[in-house]
């Protein structure tokens, strides 16, 4: 024992080595608890990134869906808005063509003549007849 001057300096020296043996001990098992395994801080941040990276990329592409759908649906409006616009066209026109045929019916029927009236009504008549057996 004549190496060490005293025991103070042999209890500091046991001191410093059970710390840097404990030190590397915690360095060497880091991440292993009691009943299992548990990642290291750099690992979980790894993983954590990782599963950041994942859900950013499904919802980029729940995004894409959604815009295409809205393109879509907006594409689809407009072809619905086109087509109510020719129809509506179309029912102006028709509008103007049986106002036209009412006013001639109104001239015809104005008129005192019932034998004229008659003769009409009965061609009408024929004439849908006619039609009607044919189409038949």
């Amino acid at each position: 024992m004549a190496c060490f001057a005293d025991h103070s300096d042999i209890t500091e020296m046991i001191f410093f080595i059970f710390r840097d043996f404990r030190g590397n001990k915690v360095a060497l098992f880091d991440g292993i608890e009691e009943g299992g395994i548990r990642a290291s801080a750099s690992y979980s941040h790894e993983i954590d990134e990782h599963d950041n990276e994942r859900a950013v990329d499904g919802l980029q592409d729940r995004v894409n869906l959604l815009k295409r759908l809205s393109g879509d649906i907006h594409e689809e409006v407009e072809s619905h808005n086109h087509m109510l616009d020719r129809m509506g066209n179309d029912m102006d026109s028709s509008r103007g063509v049986l106002s036209g045929t009412m006013d001639k019916f109104k001239m015809v029927f104005e008129t005192k003549s019932s034998k004229r009236m008659f003769t009409l009504v009965a061609s009408f008549v024929v004439v849908f007849l006619v039609v009607y057996y044919l189409t038949r």
